[in-house]
C-alpha cells in the first residue's frame, strides 16, 4: 500500500526553523516530491518541487531563500527544512509525489497523485 507520511510540525516563534519529514511506504521515493500547504481559509498552494537529481523547482518565490529540501534514501524520506519562518507560513503542510515520476511539473499542481496526511505549521508573532 503506497502511503506517504508527515511529520516534523509544530509551534515556533517568527524567525525560527523546523525540518518537516515526509516517509514513503510501499515505493521508493527516487521520485520528485512536491510540497504544498494549505493556510485557513485559503486554496492548497503548490511552494516547491525536489528531484531526485536534488535540483528544486519553486512555484512561491516568498520561499525560495528560507525553505530546502534533501534526501535520506536509505530512510526513503525526503525533507523540507523551513528557516526564518513568518506567520503567513502558518499552515498545514503536505508533501505529494506523482506516482513514481521523477520529473517536477511545470505547474505546481500538476499531476499529484499521492498525498500525504499534512503536518501543522504554526509561526507565532
Amino acid at each position: 500500500q503506497v502511503q506517504l507520511v508527515e511529520s516534523g510540525g509544530g509551534l515556533v516563534q517568527v524567525g525560527g526553523s523546523l525540518t518537516l519529514s515526509c516517509v514513503a511506504s510501499g515505493f521508493t521515493l527516487d521520485t520528485a516530491v512536491g510540497w504544498f500547504r494549505q493556510a485557513p481559509g485559503k486554496e492548497r498552494e503548490g511552494m516547491l518541487c525536489g528531484s531526485p537529481d536534488d535540483y528544486t523547482t519553486y512555484y512561491v518565490e516568498s520561499v525560495k531563500d528560507r525553505f530546502t529540501t534533501s534526501r535520506d534514501n536509505n530512510k526513503n524520506t525526503v525533507y523540507l527544512h523551513l528557516k526564518n519562518l513568518k506567520p503567513e507560513d502558518t499552515a498545514v503542510y503536505y508533501c505529494a509525489t506523482r506516482g513514481t515520476s521523477r520529473r517536477c511539473p511545470a505547474l505546481a499542481s500538476a499531476g499529484y497523485a499521492w498525498w500525504g496526511q499534512g503536518t501543522q505549521v504554526t509561526v507565532s508573532s
